[in-house]
């Protein structure tokens, strides 16, 4: 298959696939952007297709939402099935809650709810395995939005592990990682999810919202530090990432 030149294809592209009209990739697309890529934004749910082959992209993030992997809308199903795409030609993959829970089903693990209906929904402590410890340091606490979580599935490894939700962060492969929490969140995403999603604060095991600002100005630096180094372990720079779809 012929594929396009550095110079045909401009900046390297990342595959980004939202999941509301006024979503945004925060500040993993801004660091993307940093480090010399473009951002293909796909909204499948308002009719967005996505490719049959990842050979025009460097890698791609799914990212979070209100919505569950288990609904049984349309759009879901096609996001879970074309997971398959990037996992077969081992292209870097990155799914952020939302995406990751899709990634796991992919997999043929489960989502679901807690056991006692506990949400994270502000900073938990996040806790690496021997396995993670081997990839970078990781931030002592990290910002959550989720009331479910997901299983290991068969062959992935566990990377971090968390009190409420066990299953924190996982890799399938060389190139797919899924997490549970939020490294994407600035702090104007922060002000729009706390007002618009003010109710989920009364859920059992919720943060209150002052909660949330006041971890993040302990907290952001860390978790600011650790996108960096993840950033540099799974997709690199443009540079990088041009010189492998060349290869391929």
């Amino acid at each position: 298959m012929k594929h396009e030149t550095f110079a045909e294809m401009d900046r390297p592209k990342v595959l980004i696939v939202l999941h509301q009209e006024q979503s945004s990739p925060g500040r993993v697309g801004q660091e993307l952007v940093k480090r010399g890529f473009a951002l293909d934004i796909r909204r499948p749910r308002y009719g967005d297709t996505l490719p049959d082959t990842m050979c025009a992209h460097a890698g791609a993030v799914i990212f979070g939402g209100p919505m569950s992997a288990n609904d049984p809308d349309a759009y879901v199903h096609r996001e879970i099935d074309w997971i398959k795409v990037p996992l077969r030609e081992e292209k870097p993959f990155l799914g952020i809650c939302l995406g990751a829970q899709m990634m796991v089903k992919q997999l043929g693990g489960s989502v679901g709810a807690h056991g006692e209906e506990l949400v994270e929904i502000g900073y938990y402590p996040l806790q690496a395995t021997s396995q993670g410890e081997q990839l970078m340091d990781w931030p002592k606490k990290v910002y959550q939005w989720h009331k479910e979580g997901f299983s290991l599935p068969s062959g992935c490894e566990l990377l971090a592990s968390g009190p409420t939700y066990p299953n924190q962060a996982i890799r399938c492969g060389k190139n797919a990682y899924g997490i549970q929490f939020h490294p994407e969140l600035t702090h104007q995403m922060m002000v729009r999810w706390t007002t618009r999603g003010a109710p989920r604060m009364d859920l059992p095991g919720a943060q209150q919202r002052r909660d949330h600002f006041a971890g993040r100005l302990v907290h952001d630096g860390a978790v600011r530090k650790w996108l960096d180094d993840f950033l540099d372990l799974w997709i690199g720079r443009a540079g990088q990432a041009a010189a492998r779809l060349a290869a391929e």
